[in-house]
């Protein structure tokens, strides 16, 4: 095998200021969560419509996460990516400037269709530009992406709001965005116009996609909140997403000039490479969901205070990225991919058995130890999946794989915010069935409750009924307390059948010959 050309300063260059990109981008999905009471009430919005600052950000942002690649070639990288990052900076300058939920709703979706593009273009970038013994060093920098921004977005987005007001967050994008177009600028090569691709291009299969999975995400996002199936406007963009998809992957695999090539899907490294991917990205995302949802209904903290455990999800992680790229060029991927599902299935697990006292402290041992785990899976997985990908089919490679990642995550928040409702339901049932009014502890603490509502001056019938009132709310209580640790338990059991697929990848063995795509 012919030694690795080295690698200049200009491609470091440009996987970094990409990544960076990956970065602010999957930042802004999360850093508008801490501010929405603030940015509805700014704008008269009530907290059903605000649910469109989220989703009008992420409905372009997965049509675009596929699309990217193909638009990348049609205009050429250089063009492409810095024509999105201009752009970026410009909506994020808009949302800050909103007069009202329209404005700030059409802004965001704009600034969710270029900031959607950064995502899978830092991944092509690490692909295209570093030979395979140095992608492992940008597969961390994009693991960075993929769980600190996460972990970090609800912190910085209260802090600003605190302190600096909420139009705080859309400018923080702007220093570090002139960064990155001036860096992308110097280290990119121009690249013609491809009139070509155009005239050709697939559109069918284009409508197929951004129908399906724009509809698809409405489903995820808003089911739970519309009652599912209860609501016509969810039963119509189930059978539209439905309908659309299946006509993607048909049109797809019988397309002469496909966009994207699902075909990959075919290739055991990268199918079973994908599958875990999906799994790990509902498990951060749904993770993510549910933590701020505990700390801030059952043990009452603000948004800062949530931010600041978070911290200790991804904080813990900077370092070990270094170590997992490390390891992964010295050790069977397949292991560590195996040691990090189970590392993040434990901390999940212990995540689970929570009660009235945990709190920020009792949680900052299994976050510590997802952190410990979590770097080798994202690594080592992006190493198995993208393991003897041909350089055409990059494009496609990074469009499906970071698709999958972001499509879990509105598949696992939506799975699990039915699961704490039933959980709950079902919980509180059973608990209630166990209290008797004619139970002597029944009595006993109903008598109690009743005379201290009645040292507080309210009369004897309405003492009773508070104190009926109280018991409900113990035992509601200690229903929801049971419903978050079934969520985190079946993330841990899904993270764990994961384990059980590892084996069938193969062990990374470099890069495809380039011939083998001819």
């Amino acid at each position: 095998m012919p030694p690795e050309p080295p690698v200049s300063r200009r491609d470091w260059l440009a996987v970094g200021a990409a990544v960076l990109g990956a970065f602010m981008a999957v930042l802004d999905i999360q850093i508008t969560n801490a501010s929405l009471r603030d940015i509805t009430g700014a704008l008269g919005a009530t907290t059903d419509e605000g649910s469109w600052i989220s989703l009008g950000y992420l409905l372009p942002e997965i049509v675009m996460i596929p699309l990217s690649g193909w638009l990348a070639q049609v205009f050429g990288l250089r063009r492409f990516f810095l024509g999105n990052v201009a752009l970026f900076l410009l909506f994020s300058v808009a949302c800050a400037q909103a007069w009202d939920l329209a404005s700030m709703t059409a802004f965001r979706v704009a600034q969710g269709a270029t900031g959607g593009t950064m995502i899978p273009l830092a991944f092509t970038m690490i692909l295209s530009k570093l030979p395979p013994s140095k992608r492992p060093i940008g597969f961390a920098l994009f693991g960075v992406s993929a769980v600190f921004a996460p972990a970090i977005g609800p912190t910085v987005g209260g802090y600003l709001t605190d302190n600096f007001g909420w139009p705080s967050i859309f400018y923080l994008n702007l220093l570090p965005g002139v960064f990155m177009y001036a860096a992308l600028a110097r280290a990119l090569d121009p690249a013609p116009f491809r009139r070509d691709l155009l005239q050709g291009a697939d559109w069918a299969g284009i409508l197929a996609m951004a129908s399906g999975l724009g509809c698809l995400t409405f489903f995820l996002e808003e089911g739970n909140r519309k009652d599912w199936f209860g609501s016509q406007e969810i039963v119509w963009t189930f059978w539209i997403a439905l309908v659309s998809l299946l006509a993607f992957i048909v049109i797809e695999l019988r397309s002469p000039n496909p966009f994207i090539n699902l075909r990959l899907l075919s290739r055991r490294g990268f199918l079973v490479g994908s599958i875990i991917n999906f799994v790990v990205g509902a498990a951060l995302y749904g993770s993510i969901y549910l933590l701020p949802l505990y700390l801030g209904q059952m043990q009452g903290y603000s948004a800062l205070q949530i931010g600041e455990t978070l911290l200790w999800m991804g904080l813990p992680q900077l370092p070990m990225m270094p170590l997992a790229s490390r390891l992964t060029q010295r050790v069977d991927n397949r292991l560590l991919v195996g040691f990090g599902l189970c590392f993040f299935a434990f901390s999940c697990y212990l995540t689970g058995q929570m009660d009235r006292d945990v709190g920020d402290l009792q949680l900052r041992l299994p976050l510590a130890i997802r952190a410990l785990g979590f770097p080798f899976v994202i690594v080592a997985i992006t190493n198995i999946a993208t393991a003897g990908i041909e350089q055409e089919q990059i494009a496609s490679a990074s469009g499906l794989f970071n698709m999958l990642r972001n499509l879990g995550g509105s598949v696992g928040i939506a799975v699990l915010g039915s699961l704490l409702t039933q959980r709950e339901h079902f919980h509180s049932n059973h608990l209630g069935e166990a209290i008797s009014l004619f139970s002597a502890a029944t009595d006993e603490r109903l008598t109690q409750l009743t005379s201290r509502f009645v040292a507080l001056g309210y009369d004897a019938v309405t003492a009773g009924r508070m104190a009926l009132g109280a018991i409900d709310q113990t035992v509601r209580g200690q229903a929801f307390f049971l419903a978050y640790g079934d969520c985190f338990k079946m993330l841990a059991f899904g993270l764990l059948a994961c384990v059980l697929l590892v084996p069938f990848c193969r062990k990374p063995t470099g890069p495809a010959d380039p011939a083998a795509a001819h």
